[in-house]
């Protein structure tokens, strides 16, 4: 277990191809000044994902910000909210 801190998302596992290594989809609401209107923007994070909640493609999860764990690598996979529906 890696001990986390910092900030928190909540996103989809869109690629689980990697091992112990996730990559997730987190959409963020980003205002327009000038149209005074909500536009979606989107971020993908590399977060790494334990043999022990063993997140699969479809999860909505919870992922902390730890140490960098790798190069790319600077988030884990704390908790799965909602399993992909087959």
């Amino acid at each position: 277990m890696v001990k986390t801190r910092g900030r928190v998302f909540q996103g989809k596992v869109i690629s689980d191809k990697m091992q112990r290594t996730v990559n997730v989809q987190i959409e963020r609401l980003n205002f327009v000044k000038k149209y005074q209107r909500y536009e979606k923007r989107n971020s993908k994070i590399k977060a790494h994902n334990p043999p022990r909640i063993n997140a699969k493609l479809g999860d909505i999860v919870e992922i902390n910000e730890t140490r960098p764990l790798s190069k790319t690598k600077a988030y884990a996979v704390v908790k799965i909210i909602e399993r992909a529906k087959e």
